[in-house]
């Protein structure tokens, strides 16, 4: 065994030259904090609905110790939402007094519309008493900037990342005219997002829309920004490519926004409902019964109603050379009739078992000019992209976008190296 030392010379401070300043320091000035009016005084809790709670287990972790604030909630008729509504990851807010007596209680409501119930102490002393109305929530829009890499599923990766399940099917919409969610994703494809949170007091209440997105699937990348034309007078918006080509195209890969393919298109396939070899000119996806089923591009509605061995079923006409048809339905959206307008992405129909069905799926056809094609093969058709005076604003609205999205994308490179 070898050890090694090393010394230095003693420093003698006595040697350094010293010299005090003495300097005086402005105090900071205290900023205000603008809290709502409802938050004025008192106690501000907040406590987040638990699985099996009661609102009698939430005013006891509120601090709220209210005999006639108890009363009045489980006998006034407009705050029984708080006793419906009363679900898991949802967020009460109380402001109470020294003793535990309620001044007032926030609660979300169910709805999207943004309105919460508030309950708020009304009068002093043997005169007082409660009100219950629904109030806009006080909100504000957060930009958020996320990444993931798919391990075994999109939704997967964005539980993992934090994302909401409602910014991974946005995702899963805006890419769906290229990568088919069912068969296409690998293990390994990355995905970046930037997209809104709308919060109320800190807290988020809900996603709000993409902004840009980039996917890398089977190492190839599609990018895309939302813009929306300010001086159009329709205000619609959509997902572009950097050059300014409209990223969605004609029609959706598939009408269902995650499940299985039991049936493809072939020219021979043994019915499991007639026991004998036919053709089938669609595609099967295995759902459960009550899936939503989107409308896979804007159409009109040339039939619904019952059709022999379809069952319920839906045919929408898209430019009046190509039709599209979704079979053996549990029910149809409410007021589709013929001759109704739809949009892509629009809700039809639930998934179900009408008709010669062995079980609850959903089958989708696609044809041309009245002959079929299959779905997952044919060329789709593009969107319109952008005019060409279109583009200087497009450019100034999301050249930010897309230079956020590239150093999302380097910092993970980084961070894989």
């Amino acid at each position: 065994m070898v050890a090694a030392f090393g010394t230095v010379a003693d420093t003698r401070f006595s040697d350094v030259t010293q010299q005090t300043i003495v300097e005086t320091l402005t105090q900071p000035v205290a900023a205000t904090v603008a809290m709502p009016s409802e938050y004025d005084g008192g106690f501000l809790r907040e406590e987040r609905v638990q699985r099996g709670d009661t609102v009698a287990d939430l005013l006891h972790r509120l601090g709220v110790d209210d005999r006639g604030a108890s009363d009045f909630l489980r006998n006034n008729t407009s705050a029984h939402a708080l006793y419906r509504q009363l679900s898991p990851g949802k967020t009460l807010t109380a402001k109470t007094g020294p003793n535990g007596d309620l001044h007032s209680l926030i609660f979300p409501l169910n709805g999207g519309k943004d309105l919460a119930l508030v309950i708020e102490k009304t009068g002093n002393g043997s005169s007082s008493g409660f009100s219950a109305v629904e109030k806009p929530l006080n909100l504000e829009t957060r930009i958020v900037f996320k990444s993931a890499e798919i391990r075994h599923s999109l939704f997967g990766a964005s539980d993992a990342a934090g994302i909401p399940d409602a910014i991974a099917t946005q995702l899963a919409d805006v890419f769906g005219g290229d990568i088919d969610f069912h068969r296409d994703l690998r293990k390994g494809d990355r995905f970046s997002v930037i997209y809104e949170s709308i919060s109320h007091l800190g807290r988020a209440v809900r996603s709000g829309r993409i902004i840009a997105a980039e996917f890398v699937n089977g190492g190839k990348t599609f990018r895309a920004a939302w813009f929306s034309d300010p001086t159009s007078s329709e205000h619609v918006g959509g997902y572009y490519t950097a050059d300014g080509k409209n990223i969605r195209k004609a029609f959706l890969r598939s009408p269902l926004e995650f499940s299985r393919i039991t049936s493809g298109f072939t020219s021979a396939r043994f019915h499991p409902v007639l026991q004998k070899w036919r053709a089938h000119k669609g595609i099967d996806y295995g759902a459960p019964t009550g899936t939503r089923i989107k409308a896979t591009g804007d159409g009109v509605v040339e039939s619904v109603g019952i059709q022999g061995g379809y069952g319920k079923a839906v045919v929408l006409r898209h430019q009046s050379r190509y039709t599209t048809l979704y079979a053996h339905l549990s029910a149809f959206a409410p007021g589709l009739h013929k001759g109704s307008r739809v949009s892509q992405g629009d809700v039809i129909g639930l998934v179900g078992a009408t008709g010669l069905a062995s079980g609850p799926h959903l089958h989708y056809e696609f044809r041309i000019n009245d002959v079929h094609q299959n779905p997952l093969a044919v060329v789709l058709p593009a969107a319109p992209a952008l005019a060409q005076q279109q583009l200087a604003q497009f450019r100034a609205q999301t050249g930010e976008h897309f230079s956020r999205i590239e150093m999302i994308r380097e910092f993970n490179i980084a961070q894989a190296e």
